[in-house]
């Protein structure tokens, strides 16, 4: 299966509130030969107000926030094109899971498209970094690394691709680093074929509960603290080994005397998960886990001062009480639901919302002919649509590309929607006018410190144009 690795630059850190300015991608075989590529980059859209920091970190000018060929609506129907045509793939990128995947999956949805492009069958996905996390912790000399003041592996693209001597001065441009991710993946696969084909495997969350549920004992990769470290495993009974509410895959850790714990009860249970070292360990299942053979974990400590006739022991007492197993998800429904009662009850805006309601079969059907429809008609046919989001974010489009088809009202409405948004004075969910003249204030400060006098001009300019959006959305 080919491999489509993207990469996105955006305007803020918020993927709720946020847009994507800029992204580019690599499609490349099997073999890492490349087969494709694109890059584009967008205006800003009309009413938003960008993070001065994301701003520097992917070197942005005003110029090209604002005189780009491309408007941000007609960017994402690129994109969504070419994703179609590059379809079947694995689309990965370098920690994309946490970040680009939730910045495209929202972009799509306040952009009136279909948002699980990158993982709806028959695509797959998967992340380069836990792919390079996961070769390392099987065989750290597989890549060079920096050692950060911790003692610990830095997993930074910038600083992967330079330890192996790749031309890293322009990363944090899109197409630079979806070419850098491809150029790691290449050596992983070059020097650990043997883990390649495992770590793949896991693209895609119907394959990962197959393996979870046919396994009997296996290595689970998991990083946190800076660490990237391997777990010898059990799962749960396979009739009763996933997450009642989060659908995610439960296993127990080998290392845990596990025979105190079969009989616990729900309560005790809740009480013991709270522990460390966690007896529970979860595999999220749709976030593309790395699941080994059982071999690379015995060979790693604690499992490998252990027994192997304990290890056998203890996974089949895991795997085999089916009321043990019954009992660990009655207890983690309860967390669950306990959870969900103490939630804030602030209010959700609907950029947020894309998982608190999904948008129903006989709306995303509308979605092809809606956005082949003129502007004076794309504004008749949001009548058709069932969800009120999206006739709002409709509505957004329309105001942004082709405002002149709008009725006066309606055109007031929205830019007065706007205006209270971005002159608020409230610490907001996204970045407000006053929000960015303090971040500039104290960059400047930071600058004028270090001398810095091209980043200096850059907030000077940032300024001017945020005081432009400000007057203009003043008089709303």
């Amino acid at each position: 299966m080919n491999l489509a690795i993207w990469d996105i630059e955006s305007s803020s850190a918020s993927t709720d509130f946020g847009s994507i300015i800029e992204i580019g991608g690599i499609l490349v075989d099997e073999n890492f030969k490349e087969k494709d590529r694109f890059n584009f980059r967008c205006r800003l859209p009309e009413g938003e107000i960008p993070q001065a920091m994301a701003l520097i970190v992917n070197k942005t000018s005003i110029k090209k926030l604002t005189q780009g060929n491309l408007s941000h609506y007609q960017m994402l129907s690129e994109v969504e094109k070419t994703f179609k045509k590059w379809s079947p793939a694995i689309f990965m990128g370098w920690s994309n899971i946490g970040f680009d995947d939730e910045m495209i999956r929202k972009e799509f949805f306040k952009g009136i498209r279909y948002p699980y492009i990158t993982n709806s069958s028959p695509n797959k996905r998967h992340d380069g970094i836990n792919i390079a996390r996961a070769a390392y912790a099987v065989d750290s000399s597989v890549l060079e690394t920096e050692i950060n003041e911790k003692n610990n592996p830095v997993f930074k693209l910038e600083s992967l691709s330079r330890m192996q001597g790749l031309d890293s001065s322009d990363a944090h441009s899109a197409l630079t680093d979806a070419t850098l991710t491809a150029k790691i993946l290449s050596i992983i696969k070059k020097r650990q074929p043997s883990t390649w084909d495992m770590f793949l495997r896991t693209a895609n969350k119907l394959d990962t509960e197959t393996i979870f549920k046919k396994e009997e004992i296996f290595s689970l990769n998991e990083y946190f603290y800076g660490k990237s470290r391997l777990y010898l495993c059990a799962p749960l009974h396979p009739k009763h080994c996933i997450h009642p509410v989060y659908n995610w895959g439960q296993c127990v850790d080998i290392r845990v005397d596990i025979e105190p714990i079969l009989n616990m009860s729900i309560n005790e249970l809740k009480v013991e998960m709270k522990k460390t070292p966690k007896f529970l360990r979860t595999i999220r299942s749709n976030k593309a886990p790395i699941i080994l053979d059982a071999e690379y974990a015995i060979k790693v400590e604690p499992y490998n001062a252990m027994d192997p006739s304990l290890i056998k022991k203890r996974a089949k007492l895991v795997r085999e009480n089916e009321k043990f197993s019954q009992n660990i998800l009655t207890a983690l429904r309860e967390i669950a639901e306990e959870k969900e009662q103490s939630k804030s009850q602030e209010d959700i805006y609907a950029e947020e919302s894309i998982y608190n309601k999904f948008t129903s079969n006989k709306d995303t059907a509308l979605f092809p002919a809606w956005h082949a429809a003129s502007w004076q008609y794309k504004l008749k046919l949001l009548d058709k649509f069932d969800d009120e989001r999206l006739v709002g974010f409709g509505k957004k489009i329309i105001y942004q590309e082709a405002p002149e088809v709008l009725p006066a009202d309606m055109l007031k409405s929205i830019k007065r929607s706007i205006s209270k948004r971005i002159l608020s004075e409230k610490f907001e969910k996204w970045w407000t006018v006053s929000a960015c003249y303090n971040e500039i204030d104290t960059l400047r400060d930071k600058y004028s410190n270090e001398n810095d006098q091209e980043k200096l001009k850059f907030l000077d300019e940032l300024n001017s144009h945020v005081m432009s959006i400000q007057k203009k959305y003043e008089n709303s």
